[in-house]
């Protein structure tokens, strides 16, 4: 990736995280609550952080919905155009795969139902990934 080329891509990701972060959906909202500052296993967690790749034969990225750096964990909590989306989804959870990160997929409606099965949920995979009880 030439050092220009790289410069934009940041500066693309960089607006729209940003622009990502103040529109959160309510789902999204409620599971930041959750986890930030540390609050879930001690772990710092960010949400719409850019994920750049050049798997694809291109230079682009990804804006995972949360990440967790040191267990190399996304979560994406999936919404209702989810459903329509499915084919684009399952690629983009392989080039995650492939560039070595755990994808956990939550949908909108477990995060507004039972918040507690999903903070388990992330909680399992933080133990495992970083060999810590919970």
């Amino acid at each position: 990736m030439s050092l220009s080329r790289k410069s934009e891509l940041v500066d693309i990701a960089k607006g729209l995280s940003r622009e990502m972060r103040h529109h959160p959906t309510e789902a999204e909202n409620i599971l930041w609550q959750a986890v930030r500052a540390k609050q879930l296993m001690g772990e710092k967690f960010y949400r719409q952080f850019p994920v750049f790749h050049e798997i694809t034969g291109r230079e682009t990225f990804f804006i995972a919905d949360f990440y967790c750096h040191r267990a190399r964990l996304v979560v994406e909590v999936d919404g209702k155009i989810h459903k329509h989306r499915v084919p684009q989804d399952f690629e983009r959870t392989e080039v995650l795969k492939l560039l070595g990160l755990h994808v956990l997929r939550i949908r909108n409606e477990e995060v507004l139902d039972d918040l507690d099965a999903v903070l388990n949920k992330i909680q399992q995979v933080l133990a495992d990934r970083c060999g810590r009880e919970r």
